[in-house]
């Protein structure tokens, strides 16, 4: 695969099952999400949105951090502006906010590939995409309050994974939790063996990438709309979805297929 550096983000092309690896490339400094990675991030999300060969992504990266959060030095550099730096922060926050919903409402699925340490909005990240996976060696914490900065963003991204008690006890206590407990907890689904994990996420992701990608986007879609509805909203909202995937000619060409007991010849529409 051909490989090339676009300022601290490494893009692998898209591999002939459609499965494209963005790689966090910045180790020296955490892998922080600087406003540069941020962007860079954006813009790479934005692509795949667009790219019809792009049907799964991958976000990993280089080093023993998978990533640190947002730069502080960055962020307190900007104090010194008249108004404290708040105007800065407010772009951060909302280049941050951004970033994350594109993931959610990527039509793509996205996984999560962890080895290392995902912390503060880099365990926010993990928490936006849709899968995530991490080497039994990885540690997750959300430490804002340690030194006085609530993790108040990335608290919105893993309050959506986990159950109150474990978000509540990752805000308040700021520890890093181990692989096995984040799992547990279901802020990833599953930890393996460093050796392994490339190769695990890898196979996950072609396995996915096989199905209908126009099923895919519905189905998630879906997923995330419903998720906070009530019963009854979700259940006529998720029956509306239904008839109109019923409609389409995947779901034509996958029953068709069932049936007769063949592969489907997926056409994405």
């Amino acid at each position: 695969m051909n490989k090339k550096k676009n300022n601290g983000i490494l893009k692998t092309s898209t591999d002939q099952d459609g499965v494209l690896r963005l790689i966090l490339n910045n180790p020296e400094n955490h892998n922080l999400l600087s406003e540069e990675m941020m962007s860079n991030m954006q813009i790479a999300l934005n692509e795949s949105i667009i790219t019809k060969e792009v049907r799964v992504i991958i976000i990993s990266a280089e080093g023993e951090t998978f990533s640190a959060g947002h730069d502080l030095k960055e962020l307190t550099k900007e104090r010194q502006n008249s108004d404290s730096g708040k105007s800065y922060y407010q772009k951060i926050m909302a280049k941050c906010s951004k970033l994350m919903q594109t993931i959610v409402n990527n039509p793509k699925p996205v996984i999560a590939e962890i080895n290392g340490v995902a912390t503060a909005a880099g365990c926010q990240l993990v928490a936006s995409c849709d899968l995530a996976y991490a080497s039994n060696t990885s540690k997750f914490a959300t430490p804002g309050v340690n030194i006085g900065l609530f993790c108040s963003t990335p608290m919105v991204a893993v309050s959506r994974n986990i159950s109150n008690k474990h978000s509540m006890e990752m805000l308040l206590g700021g520890d890093l939790i181990s692989a096995e407990k984040a799992e547990k907890i279901g802020l990833i689904n599953k930890s393996v063996d460093e050796s392994i994990l490339k190769d695990q996420t890898l196979k996950i992701a072609q396995k996915i990438s096989k199905k209908s990608a126009l099923t895919l986007k519905i189905g998630k879609e879906a997923f995330y709309k419903q998720i906070n509805m009530s019963l009854t909203d979700a259940y006529e909202y998720a029956s509306k979805v239904m008839v109109e995937n019923m409609l389409k000619l995947d779901a034509k060409e996958g029953i068709e297929a069932f049936i007769k007991k063949r592969k489907p010849n997926w056409q994405d529409k």
